[in-house]
């Protein structure tokens, strides 16, 4: 005979293993979920990442090109790329969980998919602590939601750390170069820009409208920043950053601060953001040196 402690704890058991997940996106919208998604597809590369770190990845069925970290996610089906979507490939997958990015996607394609009744979760972190909540909610929407608060806690830890060693430093004037044509930064709005005020920067071209936004070399020249930091394409130092060289005015050529931080850790939403903006301090601590 079972004692009634142990009957109402059973049944408590069974009721939050059929109770309706509810999450809120980050346009608003709510998402509703009967059940734990098994079956998920990313609509972006920081997306997958994200998704395996919250302990997500088994459950991904479909993804997008570049979406390479880490390793198993290099053989998750591809569904296209994040800004031209294979929407029949998608549908073909029979998901119970779409992941899209809400700057990155678009809006005509996840609005397409949501009219055929697949659930969309749309994410858009604009700020680093956005991160840990993106994580939470995988959790809870795959049902990892152990592994997904314990990542989501020791990244804010660790984000607190960075703020309070690196808050206080002095302002270093800083041009972010995405791409060399065409020339192409980042604007306040975007998540590089909140590294760059972690770390004490001050981005030049901060107040342009866009994520992205393209600028002249001749704006560049004008607004004479203390350091020049470019990410491009690949892992790799890209050889056009040394372009600026011949532009000897400029404080960041004269004291010799371009620097290069790599696309992967601080131009994707994910916990690696934080290694990025760690090198990113690091670069404006020697260009504070060298006044």
């Amino acid at each position: 005979m079972i004692r009634l402690p142990v009957f109402l704890l059973l049944v408590a058991r069974a009721v939050a293993a059929h109770a309706e997940i509810i999450v809120t996106d980050d346009t608003g919208a709510t998402v509703r979920l009967a059940a734990p998604a098994t079956r998920i597809v990313s609509l972006a590369p920081h997306i997958t990442e994200a998704l395996f770190a919250a302990g997500a990845g088994e459950r991904i069925v479909g993804t997008v090109e570049y979406s390479d970290y880490p390793d198993a996610a290099k053989a998750i089906r591809r569904v296209g790329g994040y800004s031209k979507l294979d929407l029949e490939a998608v549908a073909a997958l029979k998901p119970d969980l779409i992941i899209g990015w809400r700057s990155g996607n678009a809006g005509a394609h996840l609005e397409k998919l949501r009219s055929l009744g697949m659930p969309i979760y749309v994410t858009q972190p604009d700020r680093i602590e956005d991160i840990a909540r993106s994580i939470e909610h995988y959790g809870r929407l795959a049902g990892s939601g152990a592994v997904a608060d314990a990542v989501a806690q020791g990244f804010r830890a660790r984000l607190a750390q960075l703020r309070a060693r690196y808050g206080g430093r002095s302002p270093v004037r800083i041009f972010y170069q995405v791409w060399r044509s065409p020339l192409t930064t980042v604007s306040d709005k975007q998540i590089i820009s909140d590294a760059i005020r972690l770390c004490g920067g001050k981005n030049v071209f901060g107040d342009l409208v866009g994520l992205a936004p393209n600028v002249s070399v001749e704006a560049v020249l004008a607004s004479n920043p203390e350091a020049i930091v470019a990410s491009g394409m690949g892992e790799e130092r890209p050889e056009w950053l040394d372009d600026w060289r011949r532009w000897t005015q400029v404080t960041a050529v004269a004291r010799g601060n371009l620097f290069f931080v790599p696309p992967s850790i601080i131009q994707r939403h994910t916990p690696r953001l934080l290694d990025g903006t760690e090198r990113l301090c690091e670069h404006l601590e020697t260009a504070r040196k060298r006044r």
